[in-house]
Formats: C-alpha cells, sequence, structure tokens
C-alpha cells in the first residue's frame, strides 16, 4: 500500500504530464522547433531533351548547340540569391573544387543573377557554339565562343591530347550564394559543364 506522500508524488507527475500534453499545440505556436530537414541547391545542366544523355561533344568552328538548360532549384528554407558564373577552361587550367570548396580561378564571362523562393527553381536555355580557332601544329587556340547571341573573347589554347585523340575544352557554370555575413557572394561548392573535343 503506498503512502500519502508517494500518492501525491504521481499525482504531481500525471497532472504534470498532462498540463504538458494539453499545452504542447499552443507552444508549438510560440516556440520554434527545430527544422530537421536537409538544405541544399540544386543545380543542373540538362542536354535539349532536357535528360542527361545527349550533350554536344565534337564540334566545329561556327556550328550552334543546344539549347541546354541550365537550372538552380532552392531547397534551402528560404529566400535566396544566387550568382552563376559562366566559364570556360582548357584541360590544363584549374577546375573547381567542391570538396575543397575552391572556385576556378579563371574569369568568368558572363554571369547570371536572380533570386528564388524556397522551394523555387530558375532555369535558361544555353545556345553556344566555337568562333574564330587557329591551328598551329600540334594546338588549336580558340579566340571566341558565342553563348545565348553574345560573343565572348576567350584567347584559350589547347594542346593535342594523343591519348584522347583530341583538343579538349570545358565550358562550366559555377553556383553562388550571397552571404549575408560577408556582405557578398562565396562558392557553394557546386558547378556543372560539359567536355568539348574541337574537330578540325
Amino acid at each position: 500500500m503506498m503512502s500519502l506522500e508517494e500518492y501525491r508524488t504521481v499525482f504531481f507527475a500525471a497532472s504534470l504530464a498532462l498540463t504538458m500534453i494539453a499545452t504542447f499545440p499552443t507552444l508549438s505556436m510560440v516556440m520554434p522547433f527545430p527544422d530537421r530537414r536537409e538544405r541544399f541547391s540544386e543545380f543542373w545542366l540538362l542536354d535539349p531533351e532536357h535528360a542527361a544523355e545527349n550533350y554536344p561533344f565534337n564540334v566545329r568552328v561556327d556550328e550552334m548547340h543546344g539549347p541546354l538548360y541550365l537550372g538552380v532549384g532552392n531547397h534551402m528554407g528560404f529566400s535566396e540569391y544566387y550568382l552563376v558564373y559562366v566559364k570556360f577552361r582548357n584541360q590544363t587550367q584549374q577546375p573547381p573544387s567542391g570538396i575543397n570548396s575552391q572556385p576556378s580561378p579563371l574569369p568568368p564571362l558572363y554571369e547570371f543573377r536572380f533570386f528564388l523562393a524556397d522551394g523555387e527553381l530558375w532555369e535558361v536555355p544555353i545556345n553556344f557554339a566555337i568562333q574564330n580557332i587557329s591551328l598551329q601544329k600540334d594546338s588549336v587556340f580558340v579566340s571566341n565562343i558565342f553563348i545565348n547571341g553574345v560573343t565572348f573573347p576567350v584567347g584559350c589554347p589547347s594542346t593535342w591530347d594523343s591519348k584522347n585523340r583530341g583538343f579538349y575544352y570545358q565550358l562550366f557554370f559555377e553556383l553562388w550564394i550571397y552571404d549575408p555575413t560577408s556582405s557578398g557572394f562565396r562558392f557553394h561548392d557546386r558547378f556543372v559543364g560539359i567536355w568539348l573535343n574541337i574537330t578540325v
């Protein structure tokens, strides 16, 4: 048989539990509970059929390619301000690294800036052509690339790759995100691109 003190303890514990259960819905409106969902940004580059299969590879001078579809999806939990850099490199120039959080040191040719609400998507078609190349023995020099109606100077050489038999370049895109702490954009550890073999 329980003593009066034990009855009081059980009664107090039961009353406390019932009070917490009754006030939980009200507390959830006033107290922020941690959001456990994963926060991330999607970043993609798709072929003309909106798939990841038939990208252009062997390209000729002044041959138009595209549209490729460059897109970003915001799943960060709140609105974000994004920046996408368009860059072009040969196979020996430094690429970006998502593992080391390092963008490519190459200067951007072009940029896209846009705001996205949480859950919102942004997508733009990319059409491009390689322009003005010169061939010297075992190297090719690309002077310009034409992207979405605008010609950009690149001045980029590539040496003949005897193992893979080609002159290789990469058209790539880096995703940056606005950082309020530094009042500027920072590399968001994401990049996409396609390799191109310049056929002469």
